[in-house]
């Protein structure tokens, strides 16, 4: 790719969200930039996760996943949720098993719980669909963003 085309993709802006799953008794965590409301009616939530992740491969066992809207004082979790350890991801973490099993953080300013209901993959990412089950809003906090963090994610793995 054009240098100058990722220097340009760059500067697109994103929410920062935490992404979980669970599939029996595997939890995991992710931070995830590409998601987009797609339909009011269903209410419908697309994410875009890469096929070498683990988190991939939970919501395809399960067929399900919960993205969590943080707080701008949240930036902590992004290391934290950028880790390789499942169970470090949550340790000290206040969350709960949502509707369909996924972990639930109870600290964020907003959460989904969603049923997958499609997936495409378009390119090197897969879009996964997800049908809203279940959300909150758990306060009216600013929320982060990609220009509150240091890095934009370009897509490269």
């Amino acid at each position: 790719m054009k240098e100058q085309w990722i220097k340009t993709l760059g500067t697109m802006t994103y929410g920062i969200y935490a992404l979980t799953t669970a599939h029996e008794e595997q939890i995991n965590a992710m931070i995830a930039t590409w998601v987009s409301q797609v339909s009011y009616d269903p209410p419908l939530i697309a994410i875009a996760v890469h096929p070498n992740r683990y988190t991939h491969e939970l919501v395809e066992k399960s067929g399900s996943f919960a993205l969590h809207v943080l707080n701008r004082t949240q930036k902590n979790l992004v290391s934290r949720f950028m880790g390789t350890d499942p169970e470090a991801k949550f340790t000290g973490i206040d969350w709960q098993p949502g509707k369909m099993g996924c972990p639930i953080l109870k600290d964020c300013a907003s959460w989904f719980e969603c049923k997958l209901t499609d997936r495409i993959q378009p390119g090197n990412h897969t879009l996964f669909f997800g049908e809203v089950v279940d959300a909150l809003m758990v306060s009216d906090e600013a929320v982060l963003t990609t220009r509150d963090y240091r890095g934009q994610y370009i897509g490269k793995v």
